[in-house]
């Protein structure tokens, strides 16, 4: 299972979290720490109703182990499928006790062993038991030792040396070839068996959620291939407590139109982390504004497959030509929200261990990004645009939807570029285009989020910056850093594995291959009453909770 995924949306819009205390809608700073959720127990929690919001891309892949999976498909996966984990807003690990009734961490012989138990209660829809087999398909399609699968993240995975039976078929005894550091962030959802065959997982999910294969609250009650909608509702095989919700939906829709929904009472709740959505819902009666951290990352991601940009001199002239606080600024307008440049794609600055390795890398600076380009042989035509044996020094930057922000954001990045000589054009790409334009490289740079779906983020190294990993959109890497980076993983003390892979990630920025720009605020307005939804940085809870108050 991923544990950084892509976030369909650019720059300036936020989605919603997937489960908030109303925030007063007035101008004064806005809270970015701790979680913004209404939480309510479930005896104040009425029976029924829907929840409705809108969502960027119904993405073609449901399998959220799969490299083309994204963030919407995670979202998707969650309501039907197994989570045997929730976390707390500040990323501290427990078992969900439908799914699992004990695990056991233990260090054997110097190898981290990990022993999880299984609820007898537990069953996949189709009547499979969730037992020890689980386990052992979920570690053989995402180990990375067989090329046939297709898979979004082999990190921890393939640290892993066996899956075997404990006492009996509904207990999973994980042994890692050594000690492993981040052994909370796997198995936090499992796969069923039958999707286990390479062709099963590469294509059978491909418009196909398969429900039979899923285990929960909530099972999938349509989906709409053409219009793009899905729905959720009681799964009458669910063993636990019953979702208080009768129907769950989600609807793909472009930023206004979503917003105009919002509005007309037609969606429930909305990302709103720009000034533009913020201002159309602020004066809204009957609603909240729920605000926290943001675990995730926005980010300029240049392709190295573009022969301009092959040459590490145009990228690091490229990227040193990028203002990210203007950027910031604009991001930020009209929230009242400030915070440092990013310097990780690992880790957050509000987390321990945390470094900024981009300074000092990829410091901006316009008058050293013209003398790099004059270097490299790219020289200022009539127009100013940079000419190197008859070529022009032109690129496309695709941006999807309609957010105003997002159009601000690429507007001033093509100023920046024009000051530096690099033309940049402008692509507009509906939302839904997301997995067209990364999965095929469709862009010379692109702007675009990760969302990190636990705090481990130092695990999730390779995940980023290795040579061929299907989140290294880029396409950098070298077999000298790929070698560094296992080095890393290898170290037994979480600090110490953090510190060391600071030290890796500043020789990734140097490839000149990605910029992170902000964190930003999760804000996400809500219909008052909606209770376990909103903000909630790492939270992850039981859906079965989200629902209305009496």
């Amino acid at each position: 299972m991923k544990r950084l995924l892509i976030v369909l949306v650019t720059v300036g819009l936020v989605v919603a979290g997937a489960t908030g205390c109303g925030v007063s809608l007035d101008s004064g700073p806005v809270n970015t720490t701790g979680a913004d959720l209404n939480p309510q127990p479930r005896d104040n929690i009425r029976d029924g109703g829907t929840l409705t919001t809108a969502i960027g891309e119904v993405t073609a892949q449901w399998n959220t182990f799969h490299a083309d999976g994204t963030a919407y498909t995670r979202t998707l996966w969650n309501w039907y499928n197994p989570v045997l984990a929730f976390f707390s807003p500040d990323g501290i690990y427990s078992p969900n006790p439908d799914y699992l009734t004990k695990v056991d961490k233990a260090l054997v012989g110097g190898r981290t062993v990990v022993t999880y138990t299984v609820n007898p209660k537990a069953y996949f829809n189709d009547g499979t038991p969730i037992d020890y087999r689980a386990f052992v398909a979920t570690w053989k399609t995402s180990a990375g030792t067989d090329p046939s699968y297709i898979v979004s993240s082999t990190d921890g995975y393939d640290q892993i040396e066996s899956v075997t039976r404990g006492v009996d078929d509904r207990q999973a005894v994980v042994r890692f070839k050594g000690v492993w550091a981040w052994p909370d962030g796997l198995f936090n959802s499992v796969l069923h068996p039958k999707a286990a065959v390479p062709d099963f997982y590469n294509k059978g999910y491909v418009q196909q959620p398969h429900p039979e294969l899923g285990a929960g609250p909530y099972t999938v009650a349509s989906y709409d291939r053409n219009n793009a909608i899905v729905s959720f509702k009681r799964n009458p095989k669910w063993w636990g407590k019953p979702g208080k919700l009768d129907r769950r939906w989600f609807r793909q829709m472009e930023p206004q139109a979503a917003i105009n929904a919002f509005r007309n009472g037609e969606l429930d709740a909305i990302g709103v982390g720009s000034k533009d959505s913020r201002a159309q819902v602020i004066t809204m009666n009957d609603i909240d504004i729920r605000t926290s951290g943001s675990p995730s990352q926005s980010l300029i991601v240049v392709n190295l497959d573009t022969p301009t940009l092959s040459d590490i001199r145009v990228r690091e002239a490229l990227l040193r030509g990028v203002d990210r606080a203007t950027l910031a600024r604009i991001d930020f307008s009209g929230l009242n929200f400030t915070e440092p440049l990013p310097g990780s794609l690992a880790m957050y600055s509000f987390q321990p261990g945390y470094e900024d390795n981009v300074a000092g890398i990829i410091d901006y600076d316009e008058a050293r990004a013209k003398a790099i380009l004059d270097e490299a042989g790219w020289r200022p035509g009539d127009d100013g645009t940079r000419e190197k044996n008859g070529q022009r020094l032109s690129l496309t930057l695709p941006i999807l939807g309609d957010s105003p922000s997002s159009q601000n954001s690429a507007r001033a990045l093509q100023v920046m570029m024009g000051k530096i000589g690099i033309d940049l054009q402008i692509q507009q790409r509906p939302t839904s285009d997301f997995s067209k334009v990364i999965v095929n490289k469709e862009f010379d740079i692109f702007l675009m989020a990760f969302s990190s779906s636990d705090p481990f983020g130092m695990a999730y190294l390779c995940q980023i910056w290795c040579k061929g990993s299907q989140l290294n959109k880029a396409g950098a890497g070298s077999v000298e850093l790929d070698a560094e980076i296992r080095r890393v993983a290898q170290i037994a003390d979480p600090m110490a594995q953090i510190k060391a892979g600071n030290e890796v990630e500043r020789k990734a920025f140097a490839q000149y291959s990605d910029l992170p720009l902000t964190n930003g605020p999760t804000m996400v307005a809500v219909k008052k009453g909606l209770a376990n939804y909103g903000a909630g940085l790492f939270y992850i809870g039981p859906i079965e909770d989200i629902g209305w108050q009496k």
